[in-house]
């Protein structure tokens, strides 16, 4: 029997109750994380019918910004109240907000409206993988990782397929509509399944001036690059004092980490080395996987000419080969010494897959688009069971959602600043967020769609380098036995 706690913390819970724990807390991370690409297909499409192309990266990057700010703050308040409770708060928040997007008559109600989404998604996302924390030992957690990674890379691309079906063939409103019913069945889901649930409730306090500093200068930031190159010259004043006002109040931020109560990111987690690589090689792997989610649809749209229905479907087999390699990883990562090689060695594939697939930006036939994407998914996989599995090892318990927190807090403030950069770098060509391009995979491109496929040849490059500081973050992370008990209350 498998090691897991209970609600009192003597007698260890059944695996088929621990899994049953596990999977009442899926679906909601699924919700989760659908948001995070849901709207990339149907980006043309909404930009079109409301007017406002250059606004188009907001609805990605507002979502992510809001739930990287919730998402220590989530942690803490599990911490205080508990899992289910949280949970709850989050799902109810998610639901309004959807509830404001498909409402939405203009793009700033609907930037609004994803704002607020994104606050009840950095609940849905983080707190699943602190119940996880809760009944499994840290040698058991690789095999139930990688239900979650499954769950959170199916979400990811089959997010760009559904919204592109839905812009298509209903409204794209119908993409907001959707969560109603999945927030009701996720409620009712998580109060049955999660009655079982150990608690280890703790007094904290909540950083709420770092969250605001932190969205604040990320803000800036967003808007300098989403300005620059665009509507000013980078060199212009606005964009100057956006970038200026973005690097003094994160100035603060970090102040305020050494000088809060309890700060919004625990100085003392980081600074233990496995935790501190773990967090970089997670965010610089799943802010690529984000990033190639999002603007891969927008690329078959602009470049080739896809619909928004069958450039969301080219994403399956990145999505098919992911959740292979993540669940054969999971399974491994408990059973050898050296768990390392084999995420290290996968994420060499994916290095190479997508520089070759920068590359050929203007040139790829069908089979070797689809082969790169294969390639790109098996070699990702097995790195995000690593890296939670590392954390979560050297974690007390009364720490883990906070521990979680910060790692979930660092991952989607890196995608969205990424999401942020490579829009800014896809908006200095037109023809790159443009629907309907003329050309074919493999056949020559006429001129718009040659300047598109360039600008994102270039993302994809960005791509590569990302992934290649998270396999050097792995290089550092030192193998420390697992252990095969829950973590004690230290």
């Amino acid at each position: 029997m498998d090691a897991h706690a209970d609600p009192d913390g003597t007698n260890p819970l059944a695996h088929r109750d621990a899994r049953r724990v596990v999977l009442g807390v899926l679906l909601p991370l699924f919700v989760g994380s659908l948001d995070n690409t849901i709207l990339a297909s149907a980006l043309p499409t909404i930009g079109h019918e409301l007017g406002d192309v250059h606004s188009l990266p907001w609805l990605i990057t507002i979502y992510l910004l809001a739930a990287t700010a919730g998402m220590p703050l989530y942690g803490k308040i599990a911490d205080i109240h508990g899992r289910r409770f949280t949970l709850r708060i989050a799902i109810a928040a998610h639901m309004i907000g959807s509830l404001v997007c498909a409402l939405a008559p203009s793009m700033l109600m609907l930037i609004l409206g994803r704002a607020l989404q994104g606050i009840g998604g950095a609940g849905l996302s983080s707190i699943s993988v602190v119940v996880l924390g809760d009944v499994a030992a840290p040698k058991e957690r690789g095999k139930y990782y990688a239900y979650f990674s499954i769950t959170y890379t199916t979400a990811g691309a089959c997010g760009p397929a559904l919204g592109g079906f839905l812009a298509d063939h209903l409204h794209w409103s119908a993409i907001f509509w959707l969560n109603i019913p999945l927030g009701i069945l996720a409620l009712v889901v998580t109060s049955t399944l999660l009655r079982h649930l150990p608690r280890h409730e703790r007094p904290h306090r909540l950083d709420l001036i770092g969250a605001v500093l932190i969205v604040a200068a990320s803000v800036s930031f967003m808007l300098a690059l989403n300005l620059a190159g665009v509507r000013y010259s980078w060199t212009s004043p606005p964009v100057l004092a956006l970038f200026a006002c973005a690097l003094i109040v994160a100035g603060l931020f970090v102040m305020r980490l050494t000088r809060a109560p309890e700060p919004l990111i625990p100085i003392s987690i980081l600074l233990d080395p496995v935790v501190r690589y773990a967090v970089i090689a997670n965010s610089f792997g799943w802010g690529s996987i984000v990033g190639l989610n999002i603007f891969l649809p927008m690329y078959l749209q602009s470049v080739i000419g896809l619909s928004p229905t069958y450039a969301g479907l080219s994403l399956m087999v990145l999505m098919m080969s992911l959740n292979i390699s993540a669940g054969i990883g999971g399974q491994i990562l408990g059973r050898v010494t050296h768990y390392k090689l084999l995420p290290m060695a996968a994420l060499l594939v994916a290095i190479v897959s997508v520089t070759i697939l920068a590359l050929w930006a203007e040139s790829l036939t069908p089979l070797s688009f689809e082969l790169l994407l294969f390639l790109i998914g098996a070699g990702f996989g097995p790195m995000p069971s690593l890296a939670a599995v590392a954390l979560q090892n050297v974690i007390a318990r009364h720490q883990l959602g906070i521990a979680i927190g910060t790692m979930n807090f660092s991952r989607n403030l890196l995608s969205t600043m990424l999401v942020a950069l490579f829009g800014a770098i896809v908006l200095a060509s037109t023809a790159a967020v443009e629907p309907g391009g003329a050309g074919r995979l493999g056949g020559a491109l006429p001129p718009g769609a040659a300047d598109a496929a360039k600008a994102y040849a270039r993302v994809f490059f960005a791509v590569a380098a990302c992934f290649s500081v998270a396999w050097i973050a792995l290089w550092f992370i030192e193998e420390k036995p697992l252990r095969t008990d829950v973590p004690a209350q230290t």
